[in-house]
């Protein structure tokens, strides 16, 4: 890195750079190599199979399946808004729960009914076409979150 850094290349390619390095090596590495990617400004492609790698490195990051592009987004976009479930269910640890629901109309709103469970449904975030949804079936994503402690 140090020669391409004198060279002054467009771009670093860089192929799992870290994959054999040891955890606690890993976590300075990733680092260090933000640090000069941000000092010398020059656009980084990054490829690695460490999801935590990739979305605290990356300012876009591109989820592949098959060799196709299925997202690239920034890292908190595809967290909160999937293309799709492939992305969905890659994205984040523990990975998302998914549940077949109908969505329905209820007083106004919109819910996912599923398992016997009514979950709201906020227009602002959905497709435009979402109430010609209702009556149909669909996935929901479900996120597991939380601080790790129950709650009452």
């Amino acid at each position: 890195m140090g020669r391409a850094i004198v060279r002054k290349p467009a771009a670093f390619l860089m192929d799992e750079p870290l994959s054999n390095l040891d955890a606690k090596l890993r976590v300075q590495m990733r680092a260090e190599i933000a640090r000069i990617q941000r000092q010398y400004g020059t656009t980084t492609i990054y490829v690695t199979h460490d999801q935590v790698e990739a979305m605290t490195m990356g300012d876009r990051v591109a989820v592949l399946n098959g060799g196709q592009i299925e997202q690239c987004e920034r890292p908190r976009d595809l967290y909160d808004r999937p293309a799709n479930l492939f992305v969905a269910a890659f994205i984040g640890s523990p990975s998302m729960n998914f549940l077949p629901a109908t969505v329905e109309r209820r007083d106004g709103g919109l819910f996912a009914a599923a398992a016997g469970v009514e979950i709201p449904l906020d227009r602002a975030v959905l497709i435009d076409e979402i109430d010609a949804w209702v009556g149909r079936r669909i996935v929901v994503g479900v996120r597991p979150k939380g601080d790790g402690r129950t709650q009452p």
